[in-house]
Formats: structure tokens, C-alpha cells, sequence
């Protein structure tokens, strides 16, 4: 794991800390996850994948909430970080618990299938 790996992982748990406990903005709600976070080689950028439960105006409320707070953010990972220089974020959305969540649904219903189909031609037989 090399130094920008290590990095983004502290960020990541800061930032994850600061949005549950600190920011109180109403648009963001309840069900916010940091899923990743990428800084580039000079650490001046980072793009923090933000996932959020809840419908689009949700997710796009939460987004503008974290880009309203950007700079807010950047002080205080300055002062829990002790790093040269503190990086830009840029917020995306990261739907892919939600992709996860609806896969694993229809994995679900296609195995709950199956078995009333087997049971139904097990029926048959007799």
C-alpha cells in the first residue's frame, strides 16, 4: 500500500466522521456512506464516492450539501490530517450499493422461483 493509498483511506474515515457528526445540513439525510476515495500522486485532487440511500432528489440534495461544505470539509481534514497540502474534493455519486442491493433482490426472487417451481412439478409426480 504506497503513501496516496494510506492517505485515502484516513480521509475516508475522516470524512466519514465529519458528515455523521459534524455537518448539519437538512439535505443531508440520514444514510450517507463514504464508499471510496481517490487522491491523486500530488494530493491536490481528491474524488470522494459518496453513496446515499433514498430517491434522486435525496442524492442530489446530499451532493449539493457536501459541495456547499467543500470548504468546511478541506479546514477541518486540515486540522485532523497533518499533511502538506490539503486536497480539492470533488463529490460523486456511487450507486453501486444500491446496484448491489437491487442484484442481490433478483437473485432472491429467482431462487425463491425455482424452488415453487420444483415444488409444484414435484406435485406432478404423484
Amino acid at each position: 500500500m504506497d503513501r496516496t493509498d494510506r492517505l485515502s483511506e484516513e480521509v475516508k474515515k475522516e470524512l466519514s466522521d465529519l458528515i455523521r457528526n459534524q455537518l448539519k445540513d437538512p439535505r443531508l439525510p440520514e444514510l450517507v456512506s463514504i464508499t471510496a476515495v481517490r487522491i491523486t500522486k500530488d494530493l491536490r485532487y481528491a474524488k470522494v464516492y459518496v453513496s446515499v440511500f433514498g430517491d434522486d432528489d435525496k442524492k442530489n440534495g446530499a451532493l449539493a450539501a457536501l459541495k456547499s461544505a467543500s470548504g468546511f470539509i478541506r479546514h477541518e481534514i486540515g486540522q485532523r490530517i497533518n499533511i502538506r497540502y490539503i486536497p480539492e474534493f470533488t463529490f460523486i455519486l456511487d450507486d453501486s450499493i444500491e446496484k448491489g442491493m437491487y442484484i442481490s433482490k433478483l437473485i432472491d426472487e429467482t431462487i425463491s422461483g425455482d424452488k415453487s417451481s420444483k415444488s409444484g412439478s414435484d406435485r406432478d409426480k404423484d
